[in-house]
């Protein structure tokens, strides 16, 4: 492709959200985000038309694409994209390769200033070929939307039976227990950064609560980093089998994950390993209900966080051993197809990302292909 450059001041004008205090709304239908993702609904739109989102402050590594009426707060930034030059989405492309941490400009919090964005260069082809590249890597994103849609309508599904079973139907004569009567609870560990040897590329999984923040999936069997035998060893973490539910227990509390395989976290988390009667399908909507009790034991000047031992202490009951096979049953096969569609999603992504790679260096020649 003919490219010419260009900067991203050049390309869009970048523009602060704003605080959603005065349009937030039970009633609203424009969705408010943040770096976090969907915040809640507005009743009126800060910009209507496509804009690359982009993380200002705390979450800055990904970018966003929205194509709908939108609000965004303040530690987001927005996009007004000049469409004679770039399409909206192939912007998002380009963008999406950036590793953005790498421009952090942020003391305690990381953090991103316009000045240093809009110094930021792209080779931008003509709009006739940006749009021969968006038909090659828009089915990916088409197929990876449809799967989203059916994991989301499975987790709909077994939420609701939840609701029904333990919520709405359960039985007064359950006995009364805590969290420690229902799973092990297990804290993390972190082993020294200034010890490489600590670290491995292929090691134990580790994962952190800044790995649940990047990776919205329901099941995840690695982070970022993983920690050596030595490490390991020489921490406080704790191997944890497949099936435990990762619980983050302070900034924030209430990231919620499914380990596949064996993994370690750091300290930030509060995982639950399920006692064997118990399952895993249970603890995992078991923990999403009662997050509103978690968050209110939680304490910290600085940040909340929940101590192990208030985590074990977490009133709770235990459900009969039928209702509670009903309930796995039921959930089983959901678990095992939301997994297959997270994976063939994540391998959806890495094509996608590859493709746009090739198409942008040149490797693949856009004018060879025909639609």
């Amino acid at each position: 492709m003919k490219c010419k450059k260009y900067t991203l001041s050049e390309l869009a004008t970048i523009k602060y959200g704003k605080n959603q205090k005065k349009v937030v709304s039970d009633n609203g239908n424009i969705p408010i985000f943040g770096t976090g993702g969907l915040m809640g609904f507005a009743t009126t739109a800060l910009y209507d038309k496509p804009s690359v989102l982009i993380g200002r402050k705390g979450t800055i590594g990904k970018v966003k694409y929205v194509e709908h009426p939108f609000w965004t707060v303040d530690t987001l930034f927005y996009t007004i994209i000049n469409t004679d030059i770039v399409h909206p989405k192939y912007l998002y492309y380009v963008m999406s390769l950036i590793d953005l941490n790498n421009y952090n400009e942020g003391t305690t919090i990381p953090s991103l200033r316009t000045e240093t964005l809009n110094r930021l260069e792209f080779d931008i082809p003509s709009i006739e070929e940006q749009e021969i590249v968006l038909s090659c890597l828009n089915p990916i994103d088409e197929k990876i939307k449809s799967n989203n849609v059916i994991n989301n309508n499975l987790e709909e599904q077994a939420k609701a039976y939840f609701d029904k079973l333990f919520v709405v139907n359960a039985d007064p004569n359950w006995p009364e227990c805590t969290l420690s009567d229902i799973g092990s609870v297990i804290a993390g560990g972190t082993p020294s950064k200034s010890k490489p040897e600590y670290y491995a590329d292929q090691g134990i999984a580790w994962i952190t609560p800044k790995d649940l923040s990047v990776d919205k999936s329901k099941f995840i069997s690695r982070g970022e980093n993983d920690i050596s035998e030595l490490g390991f060893s020489k921490s406080s973490a704790t191997k944890m089998p497949a099936g435990t539910i990762l619980f983050s227990s302070r900034a924030p509390i209430g990231y919620i994950a499914i380990a596949q395989n064996e993994v370690t976290t750091n300290q930030g988390f509060k995982s639950v390993i399920p006692n064997e009667n118990i399952g895993t399908a249970y603890v995992y909507f078991l923990l999403k209900n009662l997050l509103p009790t978690i968050e209110g034991m939680a304490s910290g000047s600085t940040f909340k966080e929940i101590s192990g031992a208030a985590m074990k202490s977490i009133p709770t009951v235990i459900p009969d051993a039928n209702t509670i096979r009903l309930f796995s049953n039921l959930c089983e096969p959901i678990f095992k197809e939301q997994e297959v569609l997270e994976s063939e999603n994540k391998h959806l992504s890495t094509l996608r990302d590859s493709l746009l790679q090739k198409l942008i260096s040149g490797e693949i020649d856009v004018s060879d292909l025909v639609f």
